[in-house]
């Protein structure tokens, strides 16, 4: 039987079968000696022990798309980064801190302003235009008036996204409203590690419909990019990598080069200055953090 592992927590992992429900299972110790640990997002395959019980064994591994580091997961194929519009106002530096993570680990964005039902067009305008040159999807939703829903429901349809954004945006809201019955399924697994047993919190899946997956996940709340050097990020700026060639310096850092393409767009109003100093004092930190 083939599944979807959702949660794994003290070495069980509950696997999602499309049909059948969501099985406890242990792997299998061969995994242990290949050095292979499952991860949230795996395809494997599963061998039913106990059906009543909704029992089984990991058998196999199905081959990943993509492993991320952290969150140690595997098989995402995109990633709803979700701000409000207004209350709280966006901050423009963590969505942009956000957005360097995912680029980082190849991961594609799909940016959503909720609460959009509390801004006028003016102010929905001038928020679009700050990422219109990223080349990101961007929507306006309100799961309040449940606007915008839809949209979002066919960009993640038969696929595996994972959810970013701070806390008081809405994420839960939208997750309820994408699937109703979200609740019912990680009580299910409550249920089977005895409710709050573990308080730690662990990346999980919830199964909207059909191979259409959305995961919620404490490391994508914390921002911490591990690995990315200031020379990399320039690469995490998709709008800056077109432009890239069009510098007079190899590996320009578009901050004091002169003759920089980067700034000539900047100056032209062609990109935006909120995401270009954010840049900067993103590139600041990272020049300037302790090496260990």
């Amino acid at each position: 039987m083939r599944g979807k592992i959702v949660k794994g927590i003290s070495g069980f992992y509950y696997v999602h079968v499309v049909g059948a429900g969501i099985y406890e299972c242990k792997a299998k110790g061969i995994f242990r000696n290949r050095k292979l640990k499952p991860l949230v997002g795996d395809n494997v395959e599963i061998a039913v022990l106990d059906e009543t019980e909704k029992k089984g064994n990991i058998e196999q591994i199905l081959p990943r798309a993509n492993e991320l580091i952290r969150p140690a997961v595997a098989n995402i194929d995109g990633a709803l980064v979700i701000f409000a519009a207004a209350k709280p106002k966006p901050n423009f530096q963590l969505l942009d801190r956000v957005l360097v993570m995912m680029e980082y680990q190849k991961i594609p964005v799909t940016i959503c302003f909720n609460k959009s039902d509390l801004v006028g067009e003016k102010e929905k305008e001038w928020i679009y235009q700050i990422y219109e040159s990223t080349g990101y999807p961007i929507y306006f939703l309100s799961v309040k008036e449940n606007t915008g829903i839809d949209v979002v429901r066919e960009s993640i349809e038969g696929k595996t996204f994972a959810m970013a954004g701070p806390s008081g945006v809405g994420k839960s809201s939208l997750i309820n409203t994408l699937q109703p019955l979200a609740g019912m399924e990680t009580g299910e697994i409550s249920a089977k590690i005895e409710r709050g047993k573990h308080t730690t919190r662990h990346s999980e899946l919830i199964h909207l419909k059909d191979s259409t997956y959305l995961m919620d996940t404490p490391g994508f709340s914390s921002f911490d990019i591990p690995g990315l050097e200031k020379e990399s990020l320039r690469d995490c700026y998709p709008e800056y990598v077109s432009l890239e060639p069009s510098c007079r310096f190899s590996y320009c850092s578009h901050i004091h080069e002169p003759d920089c393409a980067v700034k000539r767009a900047l100056e032209a109003g062609e990109i935006s200055r909120e995401r270009y100093e954010n840049y900067c004092f993103l590139h600041e930190e990272l020049k300037n953090r302790k090496k260990y």
